[in-house]
């Protein structure tokens, strides 16, 4: 397994790295590339061939981000992203997919992901979308303040969400968006605006990402009970206007 740093180039190497990267991909080229290439940007870089390498080396070695490539060998990355958030592991996850189909492009965003990169991509491209989810999670941490609407709680310190008393886990994304939807509660939200504040970049994907992410909410956030009770929904659809976050 291949879990040390990638090699530090001459122009970076008395550079304190921008941030801790893990990359995993099992086309060693590929991997490699991504490596040298993330490296020379001014990344620390831990690279991994296989979906178990990957979870041995993301419980030995703490990193900021995690670039996860879904088509892998022994287990896809949606699977690795499950293992991780099941063990507790919360670190922000972008998939790499060559996959062309939107739906299953997002699927994996379910399990806890917070981006894709769709192959072929630029360098550039990957590395705008590694620095907008390390701001965005970011952001989040540094907040103390804790938001609440009905019987919804966002803990921004401890970056916990609580319905009812009831934790709800999310992704780093999930929870950029709730707090999003929460500090403008009754305010509808136009795709557009979620993308410019969540994504925080210039989103060259698909913008049905954004219904996708409304959807995974509401299953977390709307959900019934422990004991089967139904809650009030609060995250509703304005059709041809966007989203709001409301009382009936």
């Amino acid at each position: 397994m291949n879990t040390t740093a990638a090699r530090t180039s001459a122009s970076t190497a008395t550079r304190e790295p921008e941030a801790r990267l893990a990359v995993v991909d099992d086309e060693a080229n590929l991997r490699d590339l991504l490596g040298s290439s993330l490296t020379f940007a001014g990344f620390e870089v831990h690279t991994a061939g296989s979906g178990a390498e990957a979870v041995t080396l993301m419980t030995q070695q703490s990193v900021d981000l995690v670039v996860l490539d879904v088509m892998l060998g022994d287990m896809d990355g949606f699977e690795v992203t499950r293992v991780l958030r099941n063990r507790g592991i919360t670190v922000p996850v972008l998939f790499l997919t060559a996959r062309d189909d939107v739906e299953s492009t997002v699927a994996g965003l379910t399990v806890g992901g917070d981006d894709y990169v769709t192959k072929p991509f630029s360098l550039e491209e990957l590395v705008a979308r590694i620095r907008a989810v390390l701001r965005r999670t970011k952001e989040s941490s540094e907040s103390s303040a804790i938001l609440r609407y009905a019987d919804l709680e966002i803990d921004d310190d401890a970056r916990e969400v609580r319905r009812a008393g009831r934790l709800i886990n999310l992704s780093p994304t999930e929870f950029e968006l709730l707090h999003y939807l929460v500090a403008n509660a009754g305010r509808v939200l136009s795709r557009m605006q979620i993308l410019d504040h969540v994504w925080d970049y210039d989103w060259r994907g698909e913008p049905t990402i954004v219904e996708s992410y409304i959807s995974y909410l509401r299953r977390k956030v709307d959900a019934p009970g422990p004991d089967g009770e139904e809650v009030v929904p609060l995250i509703h659809t304005r059709r041809g206007l966007g989203y709001v976050l409301k009382t009936p």
